[in-house]
């Protein structure tokens, strides 16, 4: 067996996990979240986390249990969306929130991915978002200076691997979770199948397995549906 394959969420996370630490999570929404390995990050009991995810999960869903225990003390985000408790516990104080536009998030990731400290762009320029930040001006028009992310720990959801660790993700759910699997100093994945080496034509992996260090099945695949619209059956 590869020694990356590990046999359950727990012992895919032990000896990674400590008080004050910075986790990447994966996930849009509730598309292409560690169902499996957040429950365990949870058991663990480790404090102070600062989170880096576009959101944090639904109401009883994805990181908001992380929020529920109290174990997470900064969220750096691009969006609150339909998350009461992350709502309440940042108006309230008890949560400090970095809030970052969607397309800037998912850059400063691939950035720290990429070994790139900093880089400008326009978004978010004479906003709240530029406070303190350099602004620069090119070619007449002001740029922010933003910096990247890097983490502990990135926790990702993948659709396949293979022992190598080399990765493809499905739809909706690759995300973010290829960008952040780049930028943690550990990135653990978990996934619905793991398939033999050679199964994988090259061009389809979408995460190199040099990316990845540990891998286990999952064992939660519940993929909520967070707005469901329908319409009424036409009558004949």
């Amino acid at each position: 067996m590869s020694r990356k394959i590990f046999e359950t969420p727990a012992a895919a996370l032990d000896g990674l996990l400590f008080d004050g630490m910075t986790i990447m999570s994966g996930g849009f929404g509730l598309s292409g979240n560690p169902e499996s390995l957040i429950p365990e990050i949870r058991a663990s009991g480790v404090t102070g986390l600062t989170v880096v995810s576009n959101n944090a999960g639904a109401d009883g869903f994805g990181l908001w249990m992380l929020l529920e225990s109290r174990q997470v003390t900064k969220m750096i985000s691009s969006y609150v969306g339909e998350n009461k408790l992350f709502e309440q516990q940042y108006l309230s104080g008890e949560l400090a929130l970095e809030l970052t536009p969607q397309g800037t998030l998912a850059e400063r990731i691939r950035a720290g991915g990429a070994g790139i400290p900093a880089f400008f762009t326009k978004t978010g320029v004479g906003t709240v978002v530029a406070e303190g930040k350099p602004v620069e001006t090119f070619d007449g028009e002001d740029y922010v200076r933003e910096t990247w992310l890097r983490a502990d720990l990135s926790i990702v959801k993948a659709w396949r691997a293979d022992p190598a660790g080399n990765l493809m993700f499905r739809k909706t759910a690759r995300n973010f979770n290829p960008n952040m699997a780049t930028a943690g100093k550990v990135t653990v994945v978990e996934v619905e199948e793991i398939v033999p080496a050679g199964t994988f034509d090259p061009d389809c992996i979408h995460t190199p397995g040099i990316y990845v260090d540990r891998i286990v099945l999952s064992t939660v695949n519940e993929k909520r549906i967070e707005k469901l619209t329908i319409r009424q059956r036409e009558t004949v």
